[in-house]
């Protein structure tokens, strides 16, 4: 098997306030093969965006600083990479498709500009060649009229097309790796398929790598191959679409399929996770979900549970793993 294409090890991002140290992403490893998708999934602020901004190395600093692990793509840790180097990476090897496309595109900026300035930079290409490239991305993407639309402002587009741009940005450079922060937010139901859709078929075709960052556990099922739980800054189970959905082996997950509405069981009642998530700042010395957890005992609270393994390719950080489970 060929070595993966980004390998993070032990990851923590700490954000270091007045109030205290927020643990944001405490300690998460994972990986993501060439044309593998690989989702991470949570409730929100539980770390999700963090951890790919980390990747990225975009958390703002001050306050937040990356404390501690091993961001390697292709062999190299980029976390030591220099800024010079690392802007080499960002656009061309690794893009992002960010949460909130109105915020994330320049609202001065024509979508030709923003789209072009990044394939000047790393791809060397004259104005023309820049424009043309632009214009099939755009026809790619879903956007008819192409040509056209490049003079457009952001706020001449819509949500959804405004998120079709950014996929588009994404792939100017022909990453090898895009990370798409809750593509789908914002958007309606139908939007958000043909959003999806659009990115499946990009994927197949390109053959790039994809973190895709959500709390859709529907999105999980239809587009992941692997996925990755997360809960106050950790990764509590990780293993194959297939394998977390129907061999569930921790208790948040159990929780976050059983919210979850579905056509099959119209007559039941949906069950919420109650409670809240920990303080980041005041984190229990325990299983963190222990507060929260229907199976909760004794040494739930006096030691933190690491992932163990459950099967080759599902693990799970859960004291009672073995005697839980939802069949679905």
């Amino acid at each position: 098997m060929q070595p993966p294409l980004l390998q993070i090890e032990d990851l923590k991002t700490y954000f270091y306030t007045s109030n205290g140290v927020v643990k944001a992403v405490d300690g998460i490893s994972y990986s993501v093969h060439e044309g593998e998708t690989v989702a991470i999934v949570g409730e929100s602020g539980c770390g999700k965006s963090v951890s790919a901004l980390s990747v990225m190395r975009l958390v703002p600093s001050p306050p937040g600083k990356t404390v501690n692990g091993k961001v390697i793509y292709q062999g190299n840790d980029i976390l030591k990479a220099s800024d010079s180097e690392m802007r080499k990476i960002r656009g061309k090897q690794i893009a992002m498709v960010f949460q909130d496309p109105m915020t994330s595109l320049n609202p001065v900026l024509t979508i030709k500009y923003q789209l072009v300035e990044p394939m000047k930079l790393h791809l060397n290409l004259t104005e023309a060649q820049c424009v043309d490239r632009a214009v099939e991305l755009l026809d790619l993407v879903g956007i008819s009229d192409g040509r056209k639309r490049l003079d457009d402002y952001p706020h001449q587009f819509s949500g959804g097309m405004r998120q079709r741009v950014m996929i588009a940005m994404a792939l100017s450079c022909d990453p090898k790796l895009i990370i798409a922060d809750e593509p789908t937010t914002n958007l309606d139901v139908t939007i958000q398929a043909q959003i999806l859709e659009v990115m499946e078929k990009v994927i197949e075709e390109t053959k790039t790598a994809m973190v895709i960052i959500t709390h859709n556990l529907g999105v999980v099922a239809r587009y992941a191959d692997t996925v990755n739980i997360m809960y106050a800054g950790k990764i509590v189970e990780s293993g194959t679409c297939e394998e977390i959905f129907k061999n569930v082996r921790h208790p948040y997950t159990e929780g976050l399929l059983q919210s979850v509405p579905r056509l099959d069981a119209r007559a039941e009642r949906l069950q919420p996770i109650p409670g809240l998530p920990p303080d980041l700042r005041n984190l229990p010395p325990g299983c963190r979900f222990a507060d929260r957890c229907k199976y909760v005992h004794a040494k739930c609270t006096e030691a933190m549970p690491e992932l163990e393994t459950v099967s080759d390719s599902h693990v799970s950080a859960c004291w009672i793993k073995d005697t839980i489970g939802v069949k679905s």
